[in-house]
């Protein structure tokens, strides 16, 4: 099965949020999918390699970008940084145009682990599939080192930020949040027990892989 096929991502809009290989996994499922595809942000994404940029409100020009590339990215360019932020055209109107909306929901300023503020993450309200990230990179490293938002992390883990972030508490912490439909253990290739450790003790369906080497499957 494919990695979309697997976490269960079909037509319409789709948010990936988490660490530790969001913008990997968004970059594989538009390489597989079906039909045509707008990769987009609700808060911040730096434009995808090889992938034609659609900074225009305008429905046309972004209907003549996928005409012409199955795969677009689309967002408003922030020159400072050279992130994109959230289009002006809406999510909504996205949607009309491609068969696939792929959406980076939140940041986690390249740490593999994360917990959410309250206004985190932005999901669209006709998302339809909410798949969450972790990079196994960070399971038994101290939470203030590998987790973004460390204080937030350790209220909901109910630990010190000194502590290791076990699966235990990665786990409790993802649970109280309770933000997703389906969870990706991610980096699997760097702490395998660890990921299946984590997968295992998740209360949503879970899996365990490698986005770059484009396989997952269950713990």
């Amino acid at each position: 099965m494919t990695l979309a096929e697997t976490l269960g991502v079909g037509p319409g809009v789709t948010s990936v949020i988490g660490s530790g290989g969001k913008t990997s996994l968004l970059a594989a499922l538009a390489r597989e999918l079906p039909g045509t595809v707008v990769l987009t942000t609700t808060t911040h994404i730096l434009p995808f390699e090889g992938v034609p940029l659609v900074t225009s409100a305008d429905p046309g020009a972004i209907a003549e970008a996928l005409a012409a590339s199955r795969v677009v990215c689309v967002g408003s360019q922030v020159e400072k940084n050279g992130k994109l932020v959230t289009p002006e055209l809406g999510i909504d109107a996205l949607a009309s145009l491609a068969d696939h909306v792929l959406v980076e929901a939140d940041g986690a300023r390249r740490l593999p682990l994360k917990a959410h503020a309250a206004w985190e993450p932005v999901i669209p309200a006709c998302s339809g599939r909410t798949v969450i990230v972790f990079g196994a990179s960070g399971i038994g490293r101290p939470v203030r080192d590998v987790v973004h938002r460390p204080e937030i992390f350790c209220e909901l883990a109910g630990c010190a930020p000194d502590d290791a972030a076990t699966p235990k508490l990665v786990a409790r912490a993802a649970g109280a949040e309770a933000l997703a439909d389906v969870a990706l253990v991610n980096q699997v290739d760097v702490a395998p027990d660890a990921a299946r450790d984590l997968a295992v003790l998740l209360d949503l369906p879970a899996y365990v892989g490698s986005v770059r080497a484009g396989a997952i499957t269950l713990p």
